[in-house]
């Protein structure tokens, strides 16, 4: 029986997986670059083809009506987020197969402490009228020049005849185009034929995914299987496995690498892993929010309040990139004001109910932990200090905590950084908010202080999750996790610009949305965010969205901008 025909649950169905992905890489292996991005294309048309059941299944599985407003959000991380992958992996190849640097084009300028930033939106008109206001960056580390960036970029896309192996990727759980995009990756720059292996949540996926990356199951590079706990035990510690990616949660990435109880414990001291072959990862922590004391108006205090809460109820909580501690400054004189925004605007969205496995445990231990915890509409806000089981324990549902600091202007964002990288776990995104007028006034010591924050995403008035959808962004932890010391992970992902070593991505938003935004100054025409949780239109929003990264036009692109303008 074929894996590609029927769900995997026998080691011997396994074991011909791996056994046709070698076959597989080495074909990839001598596959001239122009013919890569032949099937990337073909990959485009194939999610196309499926993005309705896609985002209908993935809705259901959420135990959301898939005409909801929620159901918006799995348009956008689903199919929407796959077409803007496959799309950019295909520019990329395109780029090399004319002799080009993928990263020829991009707008290369200065970022702080001797680093190049590469701008990698808006990339075009289009791109600009969509994202009005907002703009992304790739910080490369620093001493990179912008010469290195350009003739550097490209990682394997372009090496043929590089045998990459075969790897295992481990999907999420909780994000239907996760696993996806990590296989893309693995192909893309690594000439890697991956076995995924889905999470059992998203089991009622396969055969979409199936037939969404068809082109490269008929080519031998991709095999999609399901299965519990014990399948992905046994391919990690399959002979023909070269490397793993797994998104997920430390505990399980020490689990794999170390084994667990005595043997972890042995193993660790001895520094003799486990797991044999080398692993990266995304595995998530408690994201920073912070807020930069200014003089706000009632308006500007309840949008950024739902912001911030839109950021821990997003997909009912279940993200690794999810804010869950909301840093204030105690001498802010709006700080209450802002906390009943925040009290507010929990208690206002819509219900939804939490659905990924193990939440009402992790419920009750933030509960349990936190008895002075306030409970708004069964979700959770409370007051914590560094050391806090919140500061380390990433909830993963609808538990929101907050902490204060002295302190204003430079003075409050440094402390504010200092917290951030020192008491809370994990190095994957943190979100600033500040007035652009704020920021003005801060000068030097703003790009500081967000130069010392040591996150491998920071939004600046947005949301990490953001720069998780933009295809040229990088995602991943920040730089310098190890397997014995993990944290939010090891390299990165997505990076559809296949630049070489970068550092961090960072994203900036408008302050408000439009048209207070241009009221107050600011050159922007975003409305209210679709990823908004009490956002009206984003089902629509999202509909539209994948219709137009389905095949850009300015055509397209109008029916976006009128639904998002009803949210």
């Amino acid at each position: 029986m074929s894996v590609t025909d029927a769900q995997a649950t026998t080691e011997r169905e396994l074991d011909q997986a791996v056994d046709e992905l070698k076959v597989g890489a080495e074909r990839w292996a001598q596959l001239p670059v122009a013919e890569r991005a032949a099937l990337f294309r073909q990959v485009h048309a194939a999610v196309v083809d499926v993005a309705h059941e896609w985002a209908t299944v993935a809705a259901r599985v959420k135990h959301v009506d898939p005409s909801a407003p929620y159901a918006g959000e799995e348009w956008m991380t689903g199919p929407y987020g796959a077409l803007e992958s496959a799309a950019s992996y295909a520019r990329s190849y395109e780029a090399l197969a004319a002799g080009r640097s993928p990263a020829e084009g991009l707008r290369i300028g200065a970022a702080p402490g001797g680093r190049v930033a590469v701008r990698v939106l808006p990339r075009n008109a289009q791109e600009w009228v969509l994202f009005n206001g907002f703009r992304a960056e790739v910080w490369m580390p620093p001493g990179v020049s912008g010469h290195q960036v350009r003739t550097e970029a490209g990682l394997g896309a372009g090496k043929v005849g590089e045998y990459g192996g075969v790897g295992l990727v481990l999907g999420a759980g909780n994000i239907s185009s996760i696993a996806p995009l990590d296989a893309f990756y693995e192909l893309v720059a690594h000439n890697r034929a991956s076995i995924v292996k889905l999470n059992p949540t998203f089991g009622a996926l396969l055969d979409v995914y199936r037939r969404a990356l068809a082109p490269l199951i008929e080519v031998g590079v991709v095999r999609v299987v399901t299965g519990d706990g014990a399948v992905g035990a046994y391919l990690t510690r399959h002979p023909g496995i070269d490397k793993v990616h797994i998104t997920g949660s430390a505990a399980t990435h020490d689990a794999i690498v170390w084994g667990t109880g005595d043997e972890a414990e042995l193993r660790r001291a001895a520094d003799d892993p486990r797991l044999k072959v080398p692993i990266t990862s995304e595995l998530g922590g408690v994201a920073p929010m912070i807020v930069v004391p200014g003089r706000w108006s009632a308006a500007d205090l309840r949008f950024q309040a739902e912001h911030l809460v839109s950021m821990r109820l997003h997909n009912a909580g279940h993200n690794c990139i999810a804010g869950q501690v909301v840093v204030l400054s105690a001498d802010w004189p709006q700080k209450d004001d802002f906390l009943a925004e925040l009290r507010a605007a929990l208690a206002r969205m819509p219900a939804r109910d939490p659905w990924y496995p193990g939440t009402a445990d992790k419920v009750a231990r933030a509960d349990d932990t936190h008895p002075d915890a306030e409970h708004l509409a069964g979700r959770i806000l409370t007051e914590v200090a560094a050391g806090d089981p919140a500061c380390s324990d990433e909830y993963f549902a609808p538990v929101l905590a907050w902490t204060q600091l002295p302190g204003t202007g430079a003075e409050f964002l440094r402390a504010a950084v200092g917290f951030a990288n020192d008491s809370l776990y994990g190095t994957l995104g943190a979100n600033v908010v500040v007035r652009p007028q704020d920021r003005r006034a801060m000068g030097t010591a703003f790009d500081d202080a967000i130069e010392d924050l040591r996150y491998g995403t920071v939004a600046i008035n947005a949301w990490t999750g953001v720069g998780f959808l933009l295809p040229g962004a990088t995602w991943g932890a920040f730089p310098g996790h190890t397997v014995a010391d993990v944290g939010s992970g090891i390299d990165v992902v997505h990076n559809g610009n296949l630049l070489s070593g970068p550092e961090r991505t960072v994203v900036t938003g408008p302050f408000r949305p439009f048209p207070r935004s241009v009221l107050h100054g600011e050159l922007s025409l975003f409305p209210k965010p679709p990823w908004f949780s009490g956002s009206r239109s984003v089902t629509d929003t999202g509909r539209q969205l994948t219709r137009y990264a389905a095949a850009p036009s300015w055509k397209r692109l109008v029916p976006v901008l009128l639904a998002a303008f009803r949210a």
